[in-house]
C-alpha cells in the first residue's frame, strides 16, 4: 500500500501536474493541502477519469484539503472535516479510513511570525490536533496523519540552521509541539530509513532556492507505533519541483507492506 502527501499550492493551477504524477506513480492513496477552491469547483470528474475517488474540503484563495484514494481501493469510509471540537473557519483537516488504515490529511497554520496573533492560533490548532488524534489512536490504532505541518523538527531538516534559528517552522515552541504528537504513539516514517543529507520538501520560489538546494523539510508522514512494522519506504520525490510553474512543495510517499 503506497500513500502519498502533497502541497499543490492551488489545485486549479496544479492539476494537469497532479494528473500526471498519479498516471506515473499510482499510489493507493494522496492527501493534498492547500487545494485553495471551494466545494463546487473541487476537480472531481477529472479525478475520477484518472481512477481515483475523491473527498475534499475547500475554501476560497485559501487552504483547503482533499483526499483522493485510487477506485480499487475503496471507498474512504467515515470522513470527518476539521478537528472535532475545534472552532475553526479554515478548511485544514480531512480524515477517513483507507483500506483498514485510518489517514489524517492536515495542513497545520504556517503561523507569521513568532509572538504573533497568526503563531498563538498555530499553537492552539497543534494542541486540538494533538487531542484528537490521540483519540482517533486509542480507536484507529492503524493511523497515518500525514500533510504540510510547517515545521521543520530537527536542525538536520533545515538547509542553514543557524540563519533559521527562531524563525518560524524552526522555533522551539513549534518542534516542541511535533515531538509532543510523536509522544502520543507516532513515529516520523522518513527517519525510520537512512536518508540523503539535504532532503527537503520545500523550497521558497524567490532565490533560485530550488537550483540551490536551500530548502526545509516541513512535509511529513506520521505513523502510528501499530503500523511501524508495516513501513518499508519512505520518500521524498523531487521531480515535480522541476516542473514549469510548480508547487513550492515536493510529494513524499510512504510504503506499507499489505
Amino acid at each position: 500500500m503506497k500513500l502519498a502527501t502533497w502541497n499543490v499550492n492551488s489545485l486549479a493551477v496544479r492539476l494537469p501536474q497532479l494528473l500526471a504524477w498519479l498516471a506515473a506513480n499510482p499510489v493507493d492513496a494522496i492527501a493534498l493541502q492547500e487545494t485553495k477552491l471551494t466545494d463546487d469547483k473541487f476537480p472531481a470528474a477529472e479525478i475520477e477519469a484518472a481512477g481515483y475517488r475523491a473527498q475534499w474540503f475547500g475554501q476560497r484563495t485559501y487552504n483547503g484539503v482533499a483526499l483522493l484514494t485510487k477506485a480499487c481501493v475503496g471507498d474512504a469510509a467515515d470522513v470527518v472535516r476539521n478537528i472535532p471540537g475545534f472552532d475553526d473557519e479554515q478548511a485544514r483537516v480531512i480524515a477517513a479510513t483507507v483500506g483498514g488504515v485510518r489517514v489524517i490529511d492536515t495542513y497545520f497554520p504556517n503561523g507569521q511570525a513568532p509572538g504573533s496573533d497568526k503563531f498563538a492560533y498555530k499553537m492552539r490548532w497543534i494542541e486540538a490536533l494533538r487531542d484528537w488524534v490521540k483519540a482517533e489512536l486509542a480507536a484507529h490504532p492503524q493511523l497515518v496523519l500525514l500533510g504540510d505541518f510547517n515545521i521543520a523538527p530537527e536542525d538536520r531538516d533545515v538547509y542553514d540552521p543557524v540563519a533559521w534559528a527562531g524563525q518560524i517552522h524552526c522555533t522551539d515552541e513549534e518542534r516542541a509541539h511535533f515531538r509532543e504528537l510523536l509522544g502520543v504513539g507516532l513515529v516520523d516514517a522518513f527517519r525510520l530509513f537512512e536518508q540523503p543529507p539535504k532532503s527537503w520538501t520545500w523550497w521558497d520560489y524567490r532565490n533560485l532556492a530550488f537550483r540551490k538546494n536551500q530548502g526545509l523539510r516541513i512535509d511529513h508522514v506520521l505513523v502510528s507505533e501499530a503500523l511501524r512494522p508495516r513501513v518499508t519506504a519512505c520518500t521524498i520525490d523531487k521531480a515535480p519541483r522541476k516542473a514549469e510553474r510548480p508547487s513550492d512543495h515536493a510529494p513524499v510517499i510512504v510504503e506499507l507492506a499489505v
